[in-house]
């Protein structure tokens, strides 16, 4: 039987285009935490952004969010251009586009309740009377799986993961479409982490949910993304469809990450990290000639044109990958 018509992807709810952000060095010039960075967000879908502390992946979050404005770039969210919207197009964008970031204590207001952390944004937004944000927070919070109890708590009453699953409340009260979740689950132990993840999967199932999940971890974004893009010095250095990039990572830095995460020895692993991850080389100004990676690199050792010549973002021929590396897929 002749094979279908391949399956149509569903249309991009968030489109970021050449985004940079920079920031003043210690010697006097601008360091760039965000160098040119494209992706793109399908709706219903995770696109997970990974890379080590420092790599600007935040950055770019904040950029998504617009409590960081960037230098230039473009971000279009359902094709507006977020930057040129007025006071009241960003209120109205803020009740679609929510947030859940690292430390749910510290994102939490401390002297409020549960039940008022979760209402703020309909109150905000002035969603409901106030009889229509109590039912919502009723239904929110079995949302998360969290007892009604709860609700007349403070923070500082609650674990990590109950904390957490309340910021996803809050997140979800005014019904968005798009969350940025920022190192949502790094913060917590290795058991409530997974648990937050399956919660996370389900609601983005259930709602229909779009996000951009940022983290450290190349395991969880495996877990969470469909999509994946690798940054490394600000940049984009892998980005593909989750199968293909695990299946054969082509840049060396994406495998470096990959090897840590699948060393079985703790000590290897360590070992691993190390490599990836020195802050002489994350922190300081990338080389003014040459791919950025070199220093770090087996492959581009000794070869003129990694020394020479700083490699695009470019889609890897036969294949749907995009790979900034002169040598993609040669082992070191």
């Amino acid at each position: 039987m002749p094979a279908g018509p391949p399956a149509r992807l569903p249309p991009r709810l968030l489109e970021v285009r050449n985004l940079v952000k920079t920031y003043p060095s210690r010697h006097g010039g601008r360091l760039p935490a965000v160098d040119g960075v494209s992706l793109s967000v399908r709706c219903g879908e995770t696109f997970g952004l990974v890379g080590e502390s420092g790599s600007g992946k935040s950055t770019v979050g904040r950029c998504v969010l617009r409590l960081t404005t960037a230098d230039s770039g473009t971000v279009r969210f359902d094709g507006q251009d977020i930057a040129g919207l007025s006071a009241a197009g960003m209120r109205r964008l803020r009740s679609r586009v929510q947030a859940v970031f690292q430390d749910p204590h510290a994102s939490l207001n401390r002297r409020a309740s549960v039940a008022g952390i979760i209402a703020a944004p309909l109150v905000a937004h002035r969603i409901g009377t106030r009889g229509e944000r109590e039912a919502r927070v009723r239904e929110l919070l079995d949302l998360v799986q969290l007892p009604g109890g709860i609700a007349d708590r403070r923070p500082g009453e609650l674990s990590g993961g109950q904390a957490q699953r309340v910021a996803i409340a809050r997140a979800l009260a005014p019904r968005p479409d798009f969350i940025v979740l920022d190192e949502a689950v790094s913060a917590l132990d290795v058991s409530v982490r997974a648990q937050i993840l399956n919660l996370l999967t389900g609601l983005q199932r259930d709602l229909g949910l779009t996000c951009l999940f940022i983290s450290h971890d190349l395991a969880v974004v495996r877990y969470m993304a469909q999509e994946v893009g690798v940054m490394y010095r600000g940049r984009i250095v892998e980005m593909a469809r989750r199968e293909d990039l695990f299946a054969a990572p082509r840049h060396p830095y994406t495998r470096l990450l990959l090897d840590a995460v699948l060393a079985a020895d703790p000590v290897t692993a360590r070992s691993r990290v190390s490599r990836t991850r020195p802050d002489e080389y994350v922190r300081s100004e990338p080389p003014a000639l040459g791919c950025r990676f070199l220093p770090r690199c087996d492959v581009g050792a000794g070869r003129p044109r990694c020394a020479s010549e700083d490699p695009p973002l470019c889609l890897l021929d036969t294949t749907p990958v995009h790979v900034s590396c002169h040598y993609p897929g040669v082992m070191g």
